[in-house]
């Protein structure tokens, strides 16, 4: 009887048993036909008589268990890759795992090693560890996953992004996880920060910024850089160092009451510094300082080089214009610069009291000249 007439004649169990006694003469079946086992299959160096093969199909049993797919294709143009399957690492103490290897072009009969590597799957993986639907959305701890990617898990399912240093840029490492409390992005590296937390329950657009780049809180379509939209009549932001414990806060009170309207508030005193009610009047609790220039020099004139012109110059420049001359015409509609008017006001005012004070000297000297001329009379 030939092998290929064995292969297609006989039972596996009687393969098994044949191979077993037919060891002195053969250790190796050939045929260049199709085999087809109907029964169950052991290959391995420690199949025995009689294995139970329970519901398997195919066992392979002994100290290191393979299965290599050795591609022979000898044109460049058609893929040539060697890949392998292995259970359980052959390394004293390696790990208990089942993995798919990428060997490379051509290795044929040769072994592959840990480098080539590319799937692993750890004894006692945890249910569902991976688990992929008809859909194509993938579980990982779930086998009903609702999403492209879901995962499931007792406490704060986490991805982790890690960049090496095997691309020459500086290692780093973010999270971004979620639990009950929060969702946020850890920074690793940096002792685990969290730059960015999401509290649960929080309203739709909390934050939301637009294809324009404008950036609205509480506003699906912010109108401004920053927009800040709140349900109700008034509006707060807060501004805090925490050096000193100052906390000022900005509010927009849209109420029809004496107190509505754009305020800075410092927190603490409960004195509103600054307020624009809704009508356009400011009001403040303190002073205005302006750091603009007196364009018109004012204290110039007091100065021991000024040259003034004369009351009745000016007032004929005064009429003239129907404006005071450095204070300069001064629409009854606006708007004003309120920093350069009250600095050519106080221009104006600086020589009102210079004329002032010259025709007090002139008064004065009238005064006198009157005052001998009555002198005069009366000894007359």
């Amino acid at each position: 009887m030939t092998h290929k007439t064995l292969m297609k004649t006989v039972g596996v169990a009687a393969l098994v048993s044949l191979g077993a006694g037919m060891a002195a003469q053969a250790q190796t079946i050939l045929t260049t036909g199709n085999g087809i086992v109907r029964n169950s299959l052991c290959v391995g160096g420690d199949c025995q008589t009689g294995i139970g093969f329970s519901d398997s199909t195919i066992i392979l049993k002994e100290n290191n268990t393979r299965i290599k797919f050795a591609d022979t294709s000898a044109s460049a143009s058609f893929p040539r890759e060697d890949w392998e399957l292995e259970a359980n690492s052959p390394i004293n103490g390696g790990a208990n795992r089942f993995a798919i290897f990428s060997c490379g072009e051509g290795s044929n009969d040769g072994a592959c090693s840990d480098a080539d590597n590319v799937f692993t799957v750890e004894a006692n993986a945890r249910s569902n560890a991976l688990y992929v639907e008809s859909s194509g959305e993938v579980g990982i701890g779930t086998a009903n996953p609702v999403g492209d990617i879901h995962i499931v898990i007792g406490d704060t399912p986490t991805v982790r992004l890690e960049q090496n240093t095997s691309s020459g840029f500086t290692a780093q490492t973010w999270d971004l996880a979620g639990n009950e409390t929060n969702f946020f992005i850890r920074d690793v590296t940096n002792g685990s920060k969290l730059p960015f937390r999401t509290r649960p329950g929080a309203p739709t657009s909390s934050i939301d910024i637009a294809a324009n780049g404008n950036v609205g809180f509480g506003d699906a379509s912010p109108d401004a850089a920053l927009d800040v939209r709140r349900t109700g009549t008034r509006v707060t932001m807060e501004l805090e160092a925490t050096t000193d414990d100052s906390r000022w806060q900005m509010i927009v009170d849209s109420d029809n009451d004496p107190n509505a309207g754009y305020s800075l508030t410092r927190v603490g005193s409960g004195t509103r510094e600054f307020r624009l009610t809704p009508s356009g009047d400011l009001i403040i609790a303190g002073e205005i300082t302006t750091t603009g220039s007196c364009s018109v020099g004012c204290d110039a004139v007091f100065g021991a080089d000024r040259t003034l012109p004369s009351i009745e110059d000016h007032a004929a420049l005064m009429w003239e214009n129907k404006y005071l001359p450095n204070v300069g015409p001064t629409s009854e509609e606006g708007p004003y610069n309120m920093s350069d008017k009250v600095l050519r006001m106080l221009n104006e005012l600086e020589h009102a009291h210079i004329y002032i004070e010259q025709l007090n000297i002139e008064l004065k000297a009238q005064s006198a000249e009157i005052d001998a001329l009555k002198a005069k009379v009366s000894v007359q």
